[in-house]
């Protein structure tokens, strides 16, 4: 396996135990479960759309699957934050930075050496 797939499966791995560990979100989860029955009931006559006639069944649960597919986007996109703040490893976008700024100063560095270059040639 190349090592980018490794560090990649790595940081996954990691990602998902750390949010296995969370507390606040495993009771939420277990808070989910266990009122079962009465929110599905309740799920089932809640949402009206803007003629005040009820969804269908279909359409409620893609617009909730939306939300807690943005929910879980959140948490997880603060969770890698974290992760990277505490492992100190580079974000690629800090990675493409250094890249630019290594390429401009290689450039500086070659102007400098003709100017230096030319300056010794006519002495």
């Amino acid at each position: 396996m190349k090592a980018r797939t490794l560090v990649e499966l790595l940081t996954l791995s990691s990602n998902l135990y750390m949010m296995s560990k969370d507390k606040e979100l495993m009771e939420r989860f277990h808070n989910i479960a266990d009122k079962g029955k009465e929110k599905i009931n309740e799920f089932m006559h809640s949402e009206k759309d803007a003629d005040g006639n009820e969804v269908e069944f279909l359409q409620k649960i893609a617009m909730k699957a939306h939300d807690v597919k943005e929910e879980l986007e959140a948490k997880i996109g603060e969770m890698v934050t974290q992760f990277y703040t505490k492992v100190n490893i580079a974000h690629t976008d800090e990675i493409k930075a250094l890249h630019a700024k290594i390429d401009d100063l290689s450039k500086t560095v070659a102007l400098l050496e003709a100017r230096l270059n030319r300056y010794e040639s006519e002495q």
